[in-house]
């Protein structure tokens, strides 16, 4: 019994495979016999039907191609144009193929109308996209704003044109877009509130991206971390110092910040101070420091440099020296300014000139003889004998007092 049973279940999910199948085919429920050859007949038909209009579907969107690919030059088009030709005849046959298919195998006449209205929206936003780039670039070049930008922009325009995109194709096959679009609203909103700094970093990117107050290159100081940019993502700003350090910083503290950027002019001017004694000449100083100055490379000529006495202080004459550098050499002004200095200070040995440090120097008159005479501390010596009633007594009553 339990062996009939079992064959009985498969015997009926083989017949149900086997009217499944008859009604993919086109046939019907009520028929009493299942007439396979005539359906098959149909599809057979219906197969060779497709395959003619595949192949001029096809040999079409071959002429039109060779017509490109041969006569493009003598048509005055670019390679470029070429390509997108080629794209849009590839997109229109893919299409085309696709109706002509879906017309033979008994598809509902509005469904093959919302396809094909669905497939123009689509070829649309397609060329929008694959333009959008080009655009964007030629706008940015002109108004000279920074490649950030231009990414930034073609990311968010990307996303503009796939979310339209797929709005007109959906509304085609009937789905409301209104609806779906107030969810969408609902739920960013949601998403906004819970992720309040993720979006606070974002604006400030933007900000920043767009107000160019730093580029990517550009050598800044902002919180005491100073380096050059290397990055500048819509969350954070990455400075590498010169230790070789990545900082990452969130957006929304460099737009609250102080921001000092070093190589936004074609040169900056830096300073260092060096000290010469009372008794040396300022003149000759002076002279030595800028030949110092005009023998280093990295010091422009153009803004002149200078130095100049900045104070005359409690241990010396001090000069205040001013040079001028291109922005490729901020990130080497440490060693720059120990260069100078250590430089500065062999010329100085070189002319005599001395650098003081904290002494004290004592000052005694002249008509004093030396060593001076000093009158000895007079000193007296007397003996007391401890069994002396008299002096032990004194000793107490001091002791008492």
């Amino acid at each position: 019994m339990a062996i009939a049973g079992i064959t009985d279940f498969f015997q009926e999910i083989v017949s149900d495979l086997y009217t499944s199948l008859y009604l993919a085919i086109g046939g019907s429920a009520e028929e009493e016999s299942l007439d396979w050859s005539a359906h098959a007949v149909d599809w057979v038909s219906t197969g060779i039907k497709i395959i003619i209009l595949l192949a001029v579907l096809g040999f079409f969107y071959w002429l039109a191609f060779y017509l490109i690919k041969h006569y493009k030059a003598r048509i005055h088009l670019s390679d470029r144009r070429a390509r997108i030709a080629r794209s849009v005849l590839r997109y229109i046959w893919i299409v085309a193929s696709l109706i002509a298919i879906m017309s033979q195998i008994n598809f509902e006449p509005n469904t093959i109308k919302a396809t094909a209205k669905a497939s123009i929206w689509a070829g649309i936003y397609y060329v929008l996209w694959a333009s959008s780039g080009q655009i964007i670039h030629k706008v940015l070049q002109h108004y000279g704003l920074n490649a950030s930008i231009e990414q930034l922009l073609k990311n968010m325009l990307s996303v503009l044109i796939l979310v339209l995109g797929l709005a007109s194709v959906m509304a085609q096959f009937g789905f409301d877009i209104v609806s779906l679009v107030a969810g969408l609203g609902i739920a960013g909103l949601a998403v906004g509130f819970a992720a309040q700094s993720t979006l606070a970093n974002f604006i400030a990117g933007i900000t920043i991206l767009i107000e160019q107050s730093f580029q990517v290159g550009d050598w800044i100081n902002i919180n005491d971390n100073e380096g050059r940019v290397v990055l500048i993502s819509l969350r954070t700003t990455h400075i590498l110092t010169r230790d070789n350090i990545t900082v990452i910083i969130p957006n929304s503290n460099v737009a609250s910040s102080e921001v000092t950027n070093l190589t936004s002019k074609n040169f900056i001017r830096f300073d260092v101070r060096v000290r010469i004694a009372f008794e040396d000449d300022i003149d000759i100083a002076r002279e030595e420091i800028l030949q110092v100055l005009i023998d280093t490379e990295v010091v422009l000529s153009r803004p002149e440099t200078s130095a100049t006495v900045a104070e005359i202080g409690e241990y010396g004459i001090f000069f205040i020296v001013r040079f001028w550098v291109k922005p490729a050499s901020v990130a080497r002004m440490p060693k720059i300014k120990e260069g100078l200095q250590e430089n500065i200070k062999r010329a100085f040995d070189a002319a005599n000139i001395s650098t003081p440090y904290p002494h004290m120097r004592l000052l005694m008159p002249k008509d004093v003889d030396y060593p001076i005479k000093t009158k000895p501390f007079a000193t007296t010596t007397q003996l007391v004998n401890p069994d002396d009633a008299s002096i032990k007594n004194d000793m107490l009553t001091k002791e008492d007092k």
